[in-house]
């Protein structure tokens, strides 16, 4: 069975062969073609190749076209560093946005002359013709209220959402607007699903009222604009008490990409009773975990959350966020083998 086949069965909670798993092997992919992190991250070719290498080398069931974070803030103007190995981020040094008073500059950018985003595109576009016939391509897109926060930095964010709440609506409206041509562009390359990340959704950053105040109507709207153009939405957000609930009501998904348990669950268990029959669970297996934890207890955990959620459909096995960019492939191969070997139908 092809993945796209495997996978498709899945979302539709279907029983395929075996479970789909992708730990999500992003940036350490540069190391299959010898590339820096800032050559791997700026160089859509050498992004591509990496990304195709590491599907054909580890027969990964979906590609998912996280690069970082930085992305979109870059377009807006903020100032990105780019270390040799490890993800780029924004100068925290120098945020673009210094005032609230910024905040009211910010305006949708001109589409065109947004170089990363077009670049992302330009990597899907790829993508999709080298593997999207047999491998689901899932294009990566950081939620409004993120980017607005690596334009003007988290804890100044939070004090402005108190000080001067219309000015942070008017920021993530401006670049709702920006993403939705953004979105457009990405589903115009043929790609499966638009993933959303959306780690402000979670007890770890705000509260449900405040994030469905402050980012959960604009992504409703650029949630809405994704499946307008025929493709499938889904989120991502490794926050701690994550707000299933309230990203189901505003965004709709197909599929949750998540690490933590959900704030009104106790457990995995839990969540699997409240959410599986409602939408299909990417993860769970810990990150930062595996860069201590024995190949044996990857193993073991890969079992038990295969043994958690595989019945019926609507499970797919991957790491709860990027699998850690400067690690070996030894735990990816073990959570891709414990799939193949726990996760048969």
């Amino acid at each position: 069975m092809k993945p796209i086949e495997r996978v498709s069965l899945t979302l539709q909670h279907k029983e395929a062969d075996r479970i789909p798993v992708y730990p999500l092997l992003c940036g350490v992919s540069r190391k299959l073609v010898n590339a820096s992190y800032p050559v791997w991250s700026t160089d859509m070719d050498v992004c591509a190749e990496a990304y195709e290498k590491v599907t054909d080398m580890f027969g990964l069931d979906v590609i998912c076209t996280l690069i970082d974070l930085s992305v979109e803030a870059a377009d807006f103007g903020q100032k990105i560093v780019f270390p040799e190995n490890e993800a780029a981020h924004p100068d925290f040094n120098d945020y673009m946005l210094k005032s609230t008073k910024d905040i009211y500059t910010v305006e949708p950018i001109k589409f065109p002359a947004a170089k990363r985003m077009n670049g992302h595109v330009r990597l899907c576009d790829r993508l999709v013709k080298s593997k999207g016939q047999d491998v689901p391509v899932v294009a990566f897109v950081f939620g409004p209220l993120g980017i607005l926060s690596m334009m003007r930095g988290q804890a100044n964010l939070f004090m402005d959402i108190i000080d001067d709440p219309d000015a942070v609506k008017h920021g993530v409206a401006a670049i709702t607007e920006t993403l939705l041509e953004y979105v457009d562009a990405l589903a115009a390359t043929g790609v499966h699903a638009i993933m959303l990340d959306t780690l402000f959704a979670s007890q770890s950053i705000m509260s449900k009222q405040m994030w469905l105040e402050f980012e959960g109507v604009y992504v409703e709207k650029i949630a809405d604009r994704i499946r307008e153009k025929g493709c499938m939405v889904m989120v991502h957000n490794c926050g701690t008490g994550i707000y299933f609930d309230a990203q189901i009501q505003t965004m709709k998904p197909t599929a949750i990409s998540f690490l933590h348990v959900p704030d009104d669950c106790s457990s995995y268990e839990d969540a699997q009773a409240k959410y599986g029959d409602k939408i299909t669970f990417i993860g769970h297996v810990p990150p930062t975990w595996l860069l201590y934890a024995t190949e044996e207890e990857v193993r073991e955990e890969c079992r038990k959350e295969i043994a958690m959620h595989k019945a019926g459909g609507g499970f797919i096995l991957a790491t709860g966020c990027e699998y850690p960019a400067n690690l070996s492939f030894d735990k990816a191969q073990v959570i891709i083998d414990s799939a193949k070997e726990f996760g048969r139908y």
